[in-house]
């Protein structure tokens, strides 16, 4: 199984852990299982992580490259975002169909004149990218419900593990890639010492690291600040370009989690 992700509580303070964890490895098995990989949880303890690889295993077989996913530095920002249209009451579907309340409240909107309901899932509903909890962002599916598989619970949302981060002209960028816009490199002000130290590690085996964008595989070292595909910072994809959500019980988070692509 693969690394994909490593999230600490001191950093997403919104993450939900279990009594005393303070950190989540989410692994998966790089093939469809079967049409995505499989994931798996580990909460754990970070003070009692002490045997620590120095060099991360190599996968000895994917079914897809796009399933290896590049070194990438979290800088979490929290954002308020609103569900999609298709899980708001009748009332409220309604309401977001009133093209004139929206003109009224919102300037530089009307190319979404014909279809309202597209303006608020673009820009209000569902964050699109990476993300630990929030709302999904429905498309490939209509909303369903989320049953905990073991006392059926509705479960929530934990983890989006997405193929695209936001478009270049979408107001859902962080805030360091707008600043970025104003500046020929990436700031490494967002970088403390922890971070810096994971860059340093990569970098010691001759991977070059940002805390936004990746570096192509068949470069070792890349200029810094160079950021080739910046919609897909991790190289992942799933499916054709879809996000791979997973769900755990609120009620008893050692229950069996689950998977859905949407």
């Amino acid at each position: 199984m693969l690394p994909v992700a490593q999230l600490y509580l001191r950093d997403v303070p919104d993450l939900h852990a279990p009594e005393g964890a303070d950190l989540l490895q989410v692994l998966w098995c790089p093939f469809d299982h079967p049409i995505m990989p499989r994931t798996a949880l580990f909460w754990r303890s970070a003070a009692t992580l002490t045997d620590i690889l120095t060099t991360p295993p190599e996968p000895p077989a994917m079914q897809f490259d796009n399933y290896l996913p590049e070194p990438c530095l979290l800088n979490p920002e929290q954002v308020t975002e609103y569900p999609d249209h298709l899980e708001l009451s009748k009332e409220f579907q309604e309401q977001l169909g009133t093209w004139s309340e929206w003109q009224a409240a919102v300037t530089d909107v009307d190319d979404y004149a014909s279809s309202p309901e597209e303006f608020y899932d673009r820009e209000l509903a569902g964050a699109p990218g990476w993300k630990v909890g929030g709302w999904p962002r429905w498309g490939a599916t209509d909303p369903t419900p989320r049953l905990c598989p073991a006392c059926g619970s509705d479960m929530d949302a934990l983890l989006t593990i997405a193929t695209f981060e936001g478009d270049d002209d979408s107001s859902w960028l962080p805030n360091e890639v707008c600043e970025d816009r104003e500046h020929t490199s990436p700031s490494s002000s967002h970088t403390g010492p922890e971070g810096q130290a994971v860059i340093d590690f990569f970098r010691a085996q001759g991977i070059e690291v940002h805390d936004r964008g990746r570096v192509p595989r068949d470069a070792r070292v890349a200029p810094l600040g160079t950021n080739p595909v910046p919609r897909q910072p991790t190289a992942v994809q799933i499916g054709s370009g879809y996000d791979q959500q997973l769900y755990v019980c609120p009620a008893a988070p050692e229950h069996p989690h689950s998977e859905l692509m949407h």
